[in-house]
């Protein structure tokens, strides 16, 4: 599903003209939003890994697409927002979630599977991480 995502996000920002970044990096604008994070932030928000994190980041700030500082309390810590052109990819992507979701939810039916198959990705997810940090214990 994950996979299918990307590449409507690829053919999206290609109707865009958005040619200068990648599906992945347009999620990560999406995860940034109208917030001010750390890379620290931005990376558990998104369940990046350094290195990649690192390299996209770079490619959108080189892009235009986010602003980085260094963190008032702490230099050594990155601040991420968006500038004025991630700004208005970001506002055009809401645009198009929202088309997405009028399609996926039509009716009460709808909106009740899909906060079922919410209830469950999120135990999936909790199963998942329990195992990661419990797996020597076992889960009960």
């Amino acid at each position: 599903m994950h996979r299918r995502f990307l590449d409507v996000v690829r053919v999206e920002l290609e109707r865009r003209g958005a040619d200068d970044l990648s599906p992945v990096q347009a999620l990560m604008l999406m995860l940034i939003g109208n917030d001010e994070l750390s890379v620290r932030d931005l990376m558990e928000r998104g369940y990046y890994l350094g290195s990649n994190a690192s390299y996209n980041l770079k490619n959108l700030v080189e892009s235009g697409y986010v602003d980085r500082a260094a963190s008032q309390r702490d230099r050594r810590s990155a601040r991420l927002r968006l500038s004025e052109k991630g700004q208005r990819l970001y506002e055009e992507l809401r645009r198009l979630e929202a088309t997405q979701a009028d399609a996926i939810v039509r009716n009460e039916a709808d909106l009740d599977d899909l906060a079922t198959t919410h209830r469950v990705l999120r135990r999936l997810e909790r199963v998942w991480s329990d195992l990661i940090r419990y797996s020597s214990r076992g889960l009960d």
